[in-house]
C-alpha cells in the first residue's frame, strides 16, 4: 500500500521527532536551576583603544618607518591591502594605538600596544595570535603543540618583519641556517665535522628536512618518519628488497648521524665497530676481527676486514639486496 504522505514530508516529520527527543534528553540530564553558560567575550585589544592611522605612527617612529619601507609587509599593507585590517598598516600587527598616544614612553603603559620584543611584556600567545591573523594554515597548521610553541617561542624569535635582513622570509638573520643556529648550536657543530650534510655549502637548508612552524613529529620532520624523509633524496635505499637489513628498515639514524659525523658516510661509529655493536656472535668472524696476526706492525698479515670499508668490503649491499644469493648482503 502506498503511503499517503510524500517521502519529503516523512523525512521532515522524522527529523522533527528526533530533535524533540534529543531536546527532552538534554533537559532531563541538565541539573535543576542551572542555565547555559555563555561563551566568554574576547577582551578588547589594547584596552579598547581606537585606530589612529599609520601617519600618526610615522610621526614619531621615523627610523622604524625607514626600515619597514623595504619589507614585503610594507608593500602589501600600503600598495595592495586585501582587507580593512591590512589597510591600517602598523596597527594591523601592534593593535589600535590611541592609548599608546596618551603616555608613549612610560613602562607601565606597555599594555597599550602589542610589542614583539622580550622586554615589552606582551604575552607570547598574544604575539603569535597577531601573526596568525594572516599567516594561519598552510605550513603553520601544526604550530599549536609543536616543539617551538611548547618552548614558548614567538614568531619574532626567528622573524623580523620590520626590516629586510634576509632575502626571503623576513628572518632575523641573513639566512635560514643562521637563524636556526641561534638556538641549535650542536647542529651547527655537526655541520662542521668531516662528513656532513651539504648545509654549509649552501646545497641544503634546515627547512629542506624540517618544518620550523610545526609538524606531526617531535623533531618537526617534513615526513611521517626519518626513513621517509631520507628516501626523498636517497631513493635507491627505499626498496623493497628481497633481503632486507633490519636496522636499515627500522631507522636510518641507527647507523647514521643526520647532521654530521667525523666518521665516513655520517656514521655514528667507525666501521667495523659499528657493525660489531649488533654482530658479536661467538660462532662467526665478527667477534674475532683483531688479533696479533691481523694488525699493521704486529708482525703478521693484514686482514681485509679492518681496512677500507671494513665489513662492506664483502657485504657491499648493506642497505638491502635483490640478488637471489644476497642473503648476507654480499651482492
Amino acid at each position: 500500500m502506498k503511503h499517503p504522505w510524500p517521502s519529503s514530508a516523512r523525512r521532515i516529520v522524522l527529523a522533527a521527532g528526533f530533535f524533540s527527543v534529543a531536546t527532552l534528553v538534554t533537559t532531563l540530564l541538565a541539573k535543576p536551576g542551572t542555565a547555559p553558560v555563555p561563551a566568554a567575550a574576547a577582551a578588547p585589544l589594547n584596552g579598547g583603544a581606537e585606530y589612529v592611522g599609520e601617519a600618526v605612527c610615522i610621526a614619531c617612529h621615523a627610523p622604524q618607518n625607514k626600515q619597514f619601507t623595504h619589507t614585503q609587509h610594507a608593500n602589501v599593507f600600503r600598495l595592495n591591502p586585501k582587507n580593512e585590517k591590512e589597510k591600517v598598516s602598523c596597527e594591523a600587527c601592534h593593535g589600535p594605538g590611541s592609548n599608546h598616544l596618551k603616555d608613549p614612553i612610560s613602562p607601565s603603559n606597555h599594555s597599550a600596544l602589542v610589542g614583539f620584543t622580550k622586554g615589552w611584556g606582551t604575552p607570547v600567545a598574544q604575539q603569535t595570535a597577531m601573526c596568525l591573523q594572516c599567516h594561519e594554515g598552510g605550513e603553520r597548521m601544526f604550530w599549536a603543540g609543536s616543539t617551538h610553541a611548547t618552548n614558548d617561542l614567538s614568531c619574532s624569535d626567528c622573524h623580523n618583519p620590520m626590516a629586510k635582513i634576509s632575502a626571503t622570509g623576513l628572518l632575523k638573520k641573513p639566512s635560514i641556517n643562521e637563524t636556526c643556529y641561534t638556538c641549535h648550536q650542536q647542529q651547527r657543530a655537526d655541520f662542521a665535522k668531516r662528513s656532513h650534510m651539504p648545509v654549509a655549502e649552501g646545497k641544503l637548508s634546515c627547512v629542506d628536512c624540517h618544518n620550523p612552524h610545526g609538524a606531526t613529529s617531535k623533531t618537526l620532520l617534513k615526513a611521517d618518519s626519518v626513513n621517509e624523509l631520507c628516501y626523498n633524496c636517497h631513493t635507491e635505499k627505499r626498496g623493497p628488497f628481497l633481503w632486507e637489513h633490519a636496522p636499515v628498515r627500522d631507522n636510518c639514524l641507527t647507523c647514521h648521524n643526520a647532521h654530521g659525523s667525523n666518521h665516513d658516510k655520517l656514521l655514528q661509529v667507525a666501521r667495523p665497530m659499528l657493525c660489531q655493536q649488533c654482530h658479536t656472535n661467538a660462532g662467526g668472524h665478527q667477534s674475532n676481527l683483531y688479533n696479533a696476526g691481523q694488525l699493521i706492525g704486529a708482525g703478521g698479515g693484514v686482514s681485509s676486514r679492518v681496512l677500507g670499508r671494513s665489513c662492506q668490503n664483502c657485504h657491499s649491499q648493506i642497505h638491502g639486496s635483490n640478488h637471489p644469493a644476497g642473503a648476507r648482503f654480499q651482492r
